[in-house]
């Protein structure tokens, strides 16, 4: 499985070449999280060339996010920034052409990155699993509390709609719930009690930032959280808010904790006012690298 990410910057990570088989071009990977199990994997890939592929059959489910540039999906589809597609396991991808700055968000499910040349007369799929392309930008943003519009909270098991929340639905399997869609919080937005879930919930922060008790989430933030990790309280900047893209592998159920508390007592040893050379324990903080900075807001209550 996948290790918890409680959130990295992508500022924090490395370039590795990007694993793009059948590619002709040059491009380059951050790995935002990684199975080193079955390969699944969130990465954001910079295109710096001009980049090709034929068509084919990705060995895991594949999705794209354009943060920046064009991609030209097949002869029906060109995918400026917000334009997404998801080719479901065994789903003929058309062929793709990108342009050299394009910048994409990529996700792999269920698989590695092994991706097989195919041609136009390999079986027909099953309808439930054809290729899916959308342009968010084109598309509303329904409210959280709105059952019908299309929304994966699952309101029959217990699912929690919060107000002040708004979706733009991109991908939902219907048998499986697995869901990838945009989330917008309105400015001063806020979640007070500790949740969690009965599914893993991913995410990447594209707009305004939110403020919780390990920092500030702004653009380009990333968390990864399996199924059962307790998470929050959240708050969205007051000035614009927060976007961000929401990944989940089954229907989103908040089960929610009030009056939560951690708390660590003991004695000291070799340290505090008899000690002055002493320091005292800090707060657990997230770690950041040498040429990103600190964490910001550490003392965000």
């Amino acid at each position: 499985m996948r290790p918890h990410v409680e959130f990295v910057h992508e500022k924090d990570l490395i370039w590795h070449m990007a694993e793009l088989p059948h590619g002709v071009g040059e491009a380059q990977q951050k790995n935002l999280s990684y199975d080193e199990e079955d390969g699944s994997a969130s990465m954001r890939v910079d295109f710096t060339s001009n980049w090709s592929r034929v068509q084919g059959i990705h060995n895991a489910m594949t999705e794209w996010y354009v943060l920046k540039g064009e991609v030209r999906l097949g002869d029906e589809h060109v995918l400026g920034e917000g334009g997404y597609f998801c080719a479901p396991k065994g789903v003929l991808t058309p062929a793709i052409e990108v342009n050299a700055g394009t910048e994409i968000l990529l996700f792999r499910e269920y698989g590695d990155w092994q991706f097989t040349p195919a041609d136009a007369d390999s079986p027909d799929k099953p309808e439930l699993n054809e290729l899916t392309v959308v342009h968010t930008n084109d598309m509303e943003w329904y409210e959280v509390t709105d059952p019908d519009n299309g929304s994966p909270m699952d309101f029959d098991r217990g699912g929690t709609p919060v107000p002040g929340l708004y979706i733009k639905l991109m991908y939902r399997d219907p048998i499986t719930g697995f869901y990838t869609r945009l989330i917008k919080a309105k400015p001063g937005w806020r979640e007070h009690p500790l949740a969690h879930h009965p599914v893993f919930e991913e995410s990447y922060t594209l707009d305004g930032e939110f403020h919780y008790n390990f920092g500030s989430l702004d653009r380009g933030t990333y968390f990864f959280r399996p199924a059962h990790i307790r998470h929050g309280d959240f708050a969205a900047g007051d000035k614009d808010g927060a976007t961000f893209l929401l990944r989940c592998d089954g229907d989103l159920v908040d089960w929610y904790t009030d009056n939560a508390r951690v708390e660590m007592l003991g004695d000291p040893v070799n340290w505090g006012d008899d000690y002055p050379q002493s320091e005292p324990p800090a707060l657990l903080q997230p770690v950041r690298s040498k040429s990103a900075g600190p964490m910001e807001d550490p003392n965000y209550q």
